[in-house]
């Protein structure tokens, strides 16, 4: 819309007019771009490549290479702790997933009383502090200190320092992100297509399948991709709700966090690689399904 503005006045511009105009928007221009790539160089660039380079580097005494990287990854720790982590990830976002659409479908199609606060509370994850959110968890569900604590240890249950834990601590800090790509998508389409589908006789499943879904699916995939990098590097809430102990509820995070603080950096470096790669890994997704989804409409 800005850049069409710009064409329009600038079309309506004199010769020498245009020529004043780009030459003060030029300098201004180069200005912000470079204001902006040094931001991002020293806050996001620099630090990142930092740790990829002491990841192949002599840390701490030991050697360096892919060789010397590959054999920390494959330690029975770092390997339980990238399980249990894609573990968690997995059903945090298949969760999110299912629910997230369904929320989102609930919020844009349908006025109920109460619409604008749950609207509101999708958002408390991306305001609230993970931590905060694990000692909400370990407060309704531990056995010891949790409101259903009789009720889960009469059952046998166990929700902290277990898988069941993580997953909810992590679904919890992800959720907004499947609703808030789904819900625009919806908005903008509108809902002609699913009136003419169940005025033709389609039941509310049909209409769903055939109609709406396919219209969400790219949104769907963005917040997938979002939610799942989101949740592999979640680090807050797990460690309320974990042990954190080798072998005992150590996701990738929490590894880095003890190997780092046991002055094992070349390890805490090695796992700290990984995530930079499956980070890069759902941003390049994400870059290359969006240039796919313009040109499909």
């Amino acid at each position: 819309m800005a850049d069409t503005i710009l064409t329009s006045i600038d079309g309506a511009l004199t010769a020498p007019a245009r020529r004043r105009v780009r030459s003060r928007r030029g300098p201004l221009a180069l200005v912000l771009r470079t204001v902006v790539v040094l931001y991002l160089f020293f806050l996001v660039a620099w630090p990142v490549s930092l740790v990829v380079q002491r990841a192949f580097a002599p840390t701490g005494g030991q050697p360096g290479g892919i060789g010397p990287l590959w054999e920390r990854l494959t330690d029975p720790a770092a390997v339980y702790a990238f399980y249990l982590t894609l573990t968690v990830s997995f059903w945090a976002v298949v969760i999110n997933t299912i629910f997230g659409v369904g929320i989102s479908v609930l919020l844009v199609r349908h006025r109920f009383p109460g619409r604008r606060v749950l609207s509101v509370l999708i958002d408390l994850p991306m305001s609230v502090s993970p931590v905060v959110v694990g000692l909400a968890l370990v407060l309704t569900y531990s056995t010891s200190l949790g409101i259903f604590g009789d009720v889960l240890q009469t059952t046998g249950l166990r929700i902290i320092n277990s898988t069941p834990g993580l997953i909810m601590a992590t679904a919890f800090v992800s959720l907004p992100l499947v609703i808030r790509e789904v819900i625009p998508v919806l908005e903008e389409v509108g809902e002609d297509a699913e009136t003419a589908a169940r005025s033709l006789g389609a039941n509310g499943w049909q209409t769903f399948w055939r109609i709406t879904l396919p219209t969400i699916k790219w949104a769907v995939v963005y917040g997938v991709v979002l939610s799942a990098a989101r949740a592999i590097g979640e680090y807050g809430a797990v460690r309320i709700v974990s042990r954190g102990a080798e072998f005992n509820g150590e996701t990738a995070t929490l590894l880095i966090q003890n190997e780092y603080g046991a002055f094992n950096e070349a390890a805490a470096y090695a796992a700290a690689f990984v995530l930079v790669v499956l980070a890069v890994l759902a941003l390049v997704v994400v870059t290359v399904l969006r240039p796919q989804e313009s040109h499909r409409s």
